[in-house]
């Protein structure tokens, strides 16, 4: 029996204890001082997974789950992160699915006081997981995080002879002019968390005259990651005209060339933000053990150590061993910029709808 059947099976057998431990102390779901007791997590033969556009796992391990606990998964993807909490939020008297995963630590707050999350804390957890805590409500488990950076097209840089950029204050320089690619913070989570980095860099109102000095230097915004980066990156498979887009820390390690041991992009590490994603269940769900197992399933080892390479991000057990590759090609920022989650929570919607007028007009 595989890890992941041994860890499901043991969480599904202790439900299955507690529930009935539950119904033969309190067979009408009165206590015996006479006041109410919590109601049961609901559970259904189907569970919904509500995820960001990015979601991957082997799809064997997505087999695997559904084999392990016999319900028929659906995946659904509304869009970006930003997109996902925004839905999320639409959609709270009549939920999209089960199960969330894909919040990030720019969004965590707006989801969690929106009242569209149930708490859930699951056992045994990291130490490291446990340190990525979006709050105390134990309404999100952090799943992976990562670095949002620019990156660059090594290439290109080389075939114009031009030195790479080194800090945010380079992106503003003539040289670099029409060259960088950036995502909507109201509509992309990686935008979003390279705004807040810009904030953590220059202060506020500082970042705003940073933006208007890109926003001259002929910064190009698109709406969400996959068209930032497979569509108009350079050094991506699209094969875009921009050479600088905002990006992983890790990215760059899945531009490899086979049989090859450079990179063709890297990331400026000097640009980042440090990205955290959450998984938790969706309040009004129809499958609340269901999305309490999904849960537990995203933070067992063979799925930890199967999101590096599906979905470009550090597992957040940091136990769990890292692809070779990743040593070379995918860094993590020695400094990245820091905002403390409170300030993000109290600000955010002020810092979009500013950087909106400011950027976009």
């Amino acid at each position: 029996m595989s890890t992941t059947f041994k860890t499901l099976a043991a969480f599904a057998g202790l439900a299955l204890l507690a529930g009935c431990a539950a119904g033969a102390a309190t067979p009408s779901g009165i206590s015996s001082a006479g006041s109410s007791t919590p109601a049961a997590p609901t559970e259904s033969k189907t569970l919904t997974v509500v995820t960001h556009d990015s979601f991957a796992l082997s799809d064997e391990l997505k087999k695997e789950f559904a084999v392990a606990t016999g319900y028929t998964v659906t995946y659904v993807a509304p869009g970006d992160g930003g997109a996902l909490v925004n839905q999320l939020i639409l959609t709270k008297d009549s939920p999209l699915g089960d199960v969330v995963y894909g919040i990030d630590n720019s969004f965590a707050s707006r989801a969690i006081k929106a009242g569209v999350l149930t708490p859930y804390a699951p056992a045994n957890l990291a130490p490291s997981v446990a340190a990525l805590a979006a709050d105390d409500s134990g309404s999100l488990t952090a799943i992976d995080f990562g670095d949002v950076c620019v990156n660059a097209d090594k290439a290109w840089f080389k075939a114009k002879n031009l030195a790479l950029p080194q800090s945010l204050d380079d992106l503003a320089k003539p040289e670099y002019a029409k060259l960088l690619v950036v995502e909507n913070p109201a509509s992309s989570s990686p935008g979003l968390s390279w705004l807040t980095a810009t904030v953590g860099a220059k202060g506020d109102p500082g970042y705003l005259d940073y933006w208007a000095a890109l926003n001259s230097n002929g910064v190009k915004v698109v709406k969400g990651w996959t068209e930032a980066y497979s569509t108009e990156f350079s050094g991506s498979s699209g094969k875009g005209s921009r050479p600088l887009v905002v990006s992983y820390s890790t990215s760059p390690a899945f531009e490899v060339p086979k049989g090859a041991d450079q990179s063709n992009t890297t990331a400026l590490l000097q640009t980042c933000f440090r990205q955290v994603e959450y998984a938790g269940v969706i309040r009004g769900a129809r499958n609340q053990v269901g999305a309490q197992k999904f849960i537990d399933f995203m933070l067992s080892e063979k799925v930890q150590a199967d999101i590096p390479g599906e979905m470009y991000m550090y597992p957040a057990d940091t136990t769990v061993a890292l692809p070779k590759a990743w040593v070379a090609h995918a860094p993590l920022s020695s400094e990245p910029f820091k905002i403390a989650a409170d300030v993000i929570s109290a600000n955010r919607d002020g810092w979009i709808r500013d950087w909106t007028a400011k950027v976009l007009g």
